[in-house]
């Protein structure tokens, strides 16, 4: 992997961030505007067109699908004789948002992160999100290869440990509904979208704890969409931290 530093990062005004990438990544961005696009939240991204904000957004939806497309590669070559079942799981819990969070915490890339002045209350959402756009950034500057074995190299097999993360049961639609019975809290799963037709139909699902809206998840069976605005949900509360 090339790690050659550009000239202009010797000279730019985003040599801290240049070299932040490089001492948690291993290599030197080419096009840093893209990785800076990534670690900018929404509360603080300018509007570029009518409700359209020069956020992470896109580059997050990006980053989710090229993350969740290397997980399913690596599992599937480090367990050949796994179930469908079995990789499903486990992909499911490396690229969850509680763990995307600590992740990104323990990389240190929260302290990138361009946000409002009200970043800690919704801290561990925003941490998940910047760290699947950055993977999107990644994959525009580098491309998938090496995307690939960045991902692998310097994030699963150093940061991941892979037999802890398969001892621990995470249903967070549970979990979710636990905690808002002990908290007295009234929790409702809504369905507030239907999304194409026939097999390509998709079910949104939003998530209202005593009325208030809060994070949606989109899959093609219901159970399914609910399960991922569950762990949104779970994460953006903040309560995952209270199981450890």
């Amino acid at each position: 992997m090339s790690v050659f530093k550009p000239v202009k990062a010797h000279f730019s005004e985003d040599k801290d961030l240049y070299e932040s990438i490089k001492n948690i990544f291993g290599f030197y961005p080419g096009n840093i505007f893209l990785y800076k696009l990534a670690l900018t939240h929404k509360s603080v991204a300018e509007e570029i067109k009518e409700g359209v904000k020069d956020s992470n957004e896109r580059l997050e939806f990006l980053g989710d699908a090229i993350l969740g497309s290397v997980v399913a590669d690596f599992l599937f070559k480090k367990y050949p004789f796994k179930d469908e079942g079995f990789l499903t799981e486990t992909r499911s819990k490396i690229v969850s948002r509680i763990q995307l969070n600590q992740l990104s915490l323990k990389l240190g890339l929260d302290k990138l992160i361009a946000s409002s002045s009200d970043k800690q209350s919704n801290a561990r959402s925003i941490l998940g999100d910047a760290f699947e756009a950055f993977v999107g950034a990644m994959h525009l500057d580098k491309g998938y290869e090496f995307t690939y074995r960045v991902l692998v190299d310097y994030i699963i097999k150093v940061h991941i440990d892979l037999e802890e993360l398969l001892k621990k049961d995470i249903n967070f639609k549970s979990k979710l509904i636990e905690w808002a019975q002990k908290e007295r809290k009234e929790i409702d799963f809504k369905v507030i979208k239907e999304l194409g037709q026939g097999t390509e139909k998709q079910y949104v699902v939003k998530i209202f704890i005593d009325g208030v809206a809060y994070e949606e998840g989109c899959d093609f069976s219901i159970k399914g969409a609910e399960k991922l605005s569950a762990e949104k949900t779970y994460a953006t509360l903040g309560i995952d931290g209270q199981d450890d």
